[in-house]
């Protein structure tokens, strides 16, 4: 599972990034420490071995040995910094990249929402298939990359049994014969049915349905990139080259950084420590840098840190099967047998023998179903106990004096056409200098006027008016001869 620490880093405070030093779950700690049991137990065992074990001459041959591996281990002849730093650079490049190809439905759920119409039975089978199918391809593609998905649905009667196919797809699926990854038939269904809705008048215009292939193409090509993060890894030599430069490294640091014999008055051992206190601190960091590598280097597995491949799952079907409400299927299309093989012949298969070539168009399983859950199997069963994640802040606790609603004071009814003070200021200023001073001293009182005592004009503006209205009133009571 994810872990998660952003609500803990919210805000900036004291012993703020020192609190993550004691979580055990997705810590550092948790994947070096085998490794690092094993250093000490092997530094232990030359500690005693050169103390108790050896004869003074066999002791001296041991001493120049050390002060040898001692000489390269405190030098550049292993370049571990520059391997180590680049190596990992790479691994969280690549992280990064897998991390936003993940196929995210949403904005072709929008757009299947607004330009897939109908309201009735028939149109929300349309909309619920078409995106039934997207999420098929994104559990087809999950399949073949991550362990957590793969062991939830093992089989492609699993991928049936929780609803993303039905049992005529699944025959069409399997009659076409591939030697590769058949993740984009679905796709290609998808392709054909929006065609097909192009034609009934489902989908108004070819705008619309070019929309919705533009979409299309996008969460495909996302897909894609995933396969290949998949299939294209970091190059072997590479990773071989990282993990022998620091294995062999602290192989070295073993005997070199042995405590020798101070009476001897070697360079550098005038203190007999007996634990490498600085050695253990270096062999912590570059190993552990290692191991931030070779945990990044594919999120797909079951790591604390790697991706939360089944609650996605989960979140994205359940939330593009609302975008309609309940509601008789399509006539079952004929069905074509094929069968192809080789590379050069994949990307004929979708426009020619798959061409129209749809299952029929039933309800799927989840179609009375306000609330559904995607089904487990044993092995990924724990996982379906995990909360969600909903925001960093959807733990914050919060005390019950902080939980009171305050009502703010109202505002006095003379300041609520008031503006802050300096920006008035400010651009009357502005003003001012873009006139180069052209206007006059009484204009220039009247704006002072109007802009620092609105009210105060509008209460004169409105005493006027209603004074100009009375006379009118008055004169128009009087005869001919005495009005003004």
């Amino acid at each position: 599972m994810t872990v998660s620490y952003s609500l803990e880093v919210a805000n900036v405070r004291f012993y703020g990034f020192s609190r993550l030093l004691f979580r055990w779950k997705g810590s550092i700690y948790r994947l070096l420490y085998k490794e690092f049991l094993v250093f000490c137990g092997v530094y232990v065992f030359f500690s005693i071995f050169y103390r108790f074990l050896l004869t003074p001459k066999q002791q001296d041959l041991f001493e120049r040995v050390a002060l040898y591996c001692d000489q390269f281990t405190n030098s550049n002849f292993i370049p571990v910094l520059f391997v180590l730093g680049f190596y990992v650079t790479q691994a969280f490049t690549r992280w990064w990249g897998q991390y936003t190809s993940f196929p995210l439905p949403d904005n072709l759920m929008m757009v299947v929402s607004g330009n897939v119409h109908g309201a009735d039975e028939k149109g929300r089978l349309l909309r619920r298939t078409l995106m039934r199918y997207a999420n098929l391809s994104s559990v087809l593609i999950l399949r073949s990359i991550s362990t957590r998905v793969c062991k939830r649905f093992p089989t492609l009667e699993h991928v049936v049994e929780a609803g993303f196919m039905t049992t005529h797809e699944l025959k069409n699926f399997e009659s076409l014969h591939s030697d590769f990854n058949k993740y984009w038939m679905p796709l290609t269904w998808f392709s054909n049915l929006a065609s097909r809705a192009r034609e009934e008048g489902r989908v108004r215009d070819d705008i619309a349905l070019r929309l919705l292939m533009d979409e299309l193409n996008k969460y495909r090509t996302k897909c894609s990139l995933l396969f290949h993060y998949d299939w294209i890894s970091i190059p072997l030599v590479y990773t071989q080259v990282v993990t022998i430069a620091v294995y062999s490294y602290f192989a070295f640091c073993v005997i070199g950084r042995q405590f020798l014999n101070p009476e001897k008055g070697y360079s550098g051992h005038k203190l007999d420590m007996y634990v490498p206190v600085f050695t253990l601190l270096q062999f912590f960091f570059y190993t552990g840098w290692l191991k931030v590598g070779e945990l990044i280097i594919n999120p797909f597995g079951e790591d604390d840190d790697d991706f939360e491949t089944n609650q996605l799952i989960d979140r994205n079907i359940q939330v593009v099967l609302s975008i309609s409400l309940p509601l008789l299927g399509f006539a079952q299309v004929p069905k074509v047998k094929f069968c192809c093989s080789g590379l050069s012949q994949v990307s004929m298969l979708a426009v020619d023998d798959m061409y129209q070539n749809l299952a029929p168009i039933v309800k799927d399983k989840h179609w009375n179903q306000r609330h559904f859950s995607i089904p487990y199997t044993l092995s990924t069963a724990a996982e379906s106990h995990r909360p969600a994640f909903k925001g960093s802040t959807f733990d914050m606790r919060m005390s019950v004096e902080d939980l009171e609603i305050h009502q703010p004071k109202e505002a006095p009814a003379n300041g609520q056409f008031l503006q802050p003070r300096t920006s008035v200021v400010d651009g009357f200023d502005d003003f001012l200098q873009k006139t180069n001073g052209s206007v006059n001293s009484e204009t220039r009182v009247y704006l002072t006027d109007v802009l620092f005592h609105p009210n105060e004009r509008d209460e004169t503006d409105e005493h006027d008016t209603d004074a100009v209205s009375d006379r009118e009133q008055q004169n128009a009571l009087l005869p001919p001869e005495q009005k003004y």
